[in-house]
């Protein structure tokens, strides 16, 4: 059977499923394989409790007419994106970054909101298999969509804008994140890059933040759209974030005042951006304001909660060695009689994990900060001045927590995603 063939099937099925956990009726089961598991084997399961069809790749599996085998289901289903991806007449816009993908494909989507049918990503389906996923979620009915791509070793941006085809691109930033997989900050650069890359061949449109210099370097020669403070498309300025993000939109028109519900400065290119690409695609300048004004962040990124006893700036979904300066440095700008910060090991640097956690700590010395928490076995293996308190691990610091109470705080709480600090949230 064809991709074409099974893309007739997929069109009178329009519904991807991968585990049997979660079956939709009227789907199709791709028997996905990993280190720990063969979907194979749950193929004739996935019919019995309502798919329509199972892809597999083992041969003996094949006990019905409704299994359908193919050379590899992963391949398949990536083909089967890029087929259904060719069948869309709708721009596309390829999404990548150390920092603030996520947030900023969410801004993206609320503006581009206020006059299309969008899709975006949904959370981060970013990878080799969840990006196929986003692609056979786009419906006729859409009128432009929103593809995250994310990448932790070389050349995966690369797979990633072969399968989805953007005719748009735009890279956040980037920064030191990763370092293990990628090998080296050059490696990652790369790897970033050849989103611009696909784009440049392509003779498609890059939107460029020209304030950050790499980003404008790497997209010379390259059609593209570009904002910032000066000499772009699209101008704006920040205004402060203390603690909510304000910016000023500007244009011939005169200056709009952009007040966020985001956390901290450093979210100010990921709202430009945001307004930026509405700018290009036609969406009015009080609509871009209404549309960012209006979106509340979640998942533990840029959030501000207030408890009965504190209030938490809370940026727990990752960390890296760039996103916790930049975190470390709004927090000071802050304006709190009381402040502590609870943050946790930045994850998957390699050989770089010593230098860059020595530098986080040597940081907080110089901004003088007094009541400061550092969890994970990176943080803790470092010298640290005696008032930092050290824990091997979050349940470490619950503990503490429980016969130590923190009150009347403003709380920065900043961590790599394995170090699952949201856990101590209930006690602050």
């Amino acid at each position: 059977m064809t991709i074409k063939d099974i893309h007739s099937l997929f069109l009178k099925n329009p519904q991807i499923c991968t585990d049997t956990r979660k079956i939709k009726h009227g789907a199709i089961f791709f028997a996905l394989k990993g280190e720990a598991f063969n979907g194979n084997k749950f193929a004739s399961k996935a019919i019995d409790e309502g798919c329509s069809y199972a892809i597999i790749d083992e041969e003996e599996y094949k006990t019905s007419g409704k299994h359908i085998l193919v050379n590899d289901v992963l391949t398949c289903l990536q083909e089967l994106a890029t087929y259904h991806r060719k069948e869309l007449s709708i721009p596309i816009i390829g999404i990548t970054g150390t920092n603030g993908k996520t947030t900023t494909k969410e801004l993206i989507r609320c503006v581009l909101s206020e006059k299309y049918n969008t899709y975006a990503t949904d959370g981060n389906f970013n990878n080799h298999i969840g990006v196929p996923l986003s692609l056979l979620s786009i419906t006729k009915e859409h009128e432009i969509a929103i593809i995250e791509m994310g990448a932790n070793h070389q050349h995966e941006i690369k797979t990633l804008c072969d399968i989805a085809q953007p005719n748009y691109g735009i890279i956040t930033n980037i920064g030191k994140a990763h370092l293990e997989g990628f090998g080296s900050f050059e490696n990652l650069k790369n790897t970033k890059k050849e989103l611009y890359d696909y784009i440049k061949k392509n003779d498609g449109m890059l939107f460029v933040n020209n304030d950050n210099i790499l980003l404008d370097n790497l997209s010379k020669d390259t059609k593209k759209y570009t904002y910032g403070s000066d000499n772009a498309d699209s101008r704006a300025r920040f205004t402060q974030a203390s603690p909510f993000l304000v910016m000023e939109l500007l244009s011939t028109k005169g200056t709009l005042y952009v007040r966020t519900k985001l956390i901290g400065g450093y979210n100010y290119e990921n709202v430009h951006a945001a307004a930026s690409i509405g700018r290009y695609f036609h969406i009015d300048d009080m609509d871009i304001k209404h549309a960012i004004e209006a979106y509340i962040p979640s998942n533990n990124r840029s959030q501000l909660k207030k408890t009965e006893n504190n209030t938490l700036i809370l940026d727990a979904y990752n960390a890296n060695p760039t996103s916790m300066t930049v975190s470390i440095k709004n927090f000071k700008e802050i304006t709190a009689v009381h402040k502590s910060l609870i943050l946790g090991d930045m994850l998957e640097l390699g050989n770089e994990s010593d230098h860059e956690h020595k530098a986080i700590i040597q940081l907080l010395e110089e901004n003088s900060f007094k009541n400061i928490y550092l969890v994970g076995k990176e943080f803790y293996k470092h010298d640290c001045p005696s008032y930092f308190n050290k824990y091997k691990k979050t349940e470490d610091l619950i503990k503490y927590l429980k016969e130590s109470p923190i009150v009347n705080n403003t709380i920065l709480i900043k961590g790599s995603r394995g170090i699952k600090l949201e856990d101590c949230i209930e006690l602050l």
